[in-house]
């Protein structure tokens, strides 16, 4: 045997953070028409940003050191394909479409069989959400706690006025869009090689999964980072919110910059 053992090389060992990534693309988006009467969801652009929600997501998930994506797609996938097949991706893609509907749990266990590494941990994310924040950070999270799944929590903006009032039941101020008092799913996860055998063939893991892992504590919860941005484009309104908060806010730390 030659060579000092000491300084042999050693087995591969598997990537702390993950390198592989589901983007869930599939919804039909009817909220959203009539932009998404000719493509889907993940492919409208909000004005002033020059690339589609699909786009900026697998951008972000190239700088966060994700290698691999695998798409989830359903309504219109042709559509998605194409813009695919011709953009500069920065990462390697794999397209998936369901045959018929899995539900939210079904789909995402459908399309994490396509992941070229199954025994290493994953991310996952919606793909209407318009987001910039250190995934690093949430693996590191998600690993700290020892956890199966880890989601990320926003407190996003309550669209409406709220007013404050004293205990006398006078009125002491007009609040416009303040942030919810409540967290709620982000709709980006962080997922262990382990997790993808407790999802449903069918159905929402959200109702099965999610809180079958809760009632064990191995589901933690990562809140976004203090002016971390964050929007799910569910509407015409919210395009056009977002439109407006990027064009104002794309100087700051952390935040895409319109194209």
């Amino acid at each position: 045997m030659t060579g000092d053992a000491r300084t042999a090389p050693q087995p591969h060992a598997h990537p702390v953070r993950p390198t592989q990534a589901v983007v869930l693309a599939g919804g039909q988006g009817s909220r959203l028409r009539p932009y998404t009467d000719d493509r889907p969801k993940p492919m409208v652009e909000i004005p002033g940003t020059g690339t589609p929600i699909i786009g900026h997501q697998l951008s972000w998930l190239a700088a966060e050191g994700v290698t691999d994506a695998v798409i989830s797609c359903g309504h219109l996938a042709d559509v998605l394909q194409e813009w695919l097949d011709s953009a500069d991706l920065p990462l390697r893609v794999t397209t998936v479409v369901e045959t018929e509907p899995l539900g939210r749990g079904g789909g995402l266990k459908y399309a994490a069989a396509s992941l070229p590494h199954p025994d290493q941990p994953w991310y996952a994310t919606n793909g209407d959400i318009w987001t910039r924040f250190s995934l690093r950070d949430m693996a590191d999270f998600h690993r700290e706690r020892d956890a199966v799944a880890t989601l990320a929590l926003a407190r996003p903006r309550i669209p409406w006025g709220a007013v404050e009032t004293d205990e006398f039941g006078h009125v002491l101020d007009f609040i416009e869009s303040p942030p919810s008092p409540y967290l709620i799913n982000a709709g980006v996860y962080v997922f262990s090689a382990a997790f993808t055998a407790l999802l449903p063939d069918r159905g929402d893991h959200e109702r099965t999964t999610f809180p079958r892992l809760a009632r064990e504590r191995r589901l933690a919860g990562f809140p976004l980072p203090h002016g971390a941005y964050w929007r799910a484009i569910d509407t015409a309104k919210d395009l056009t919110e977002a439109a407006k908060e990027l064009a104002g806010t794309a100087a700051a730390p952390g935040l895409p910059e319109p194209r």
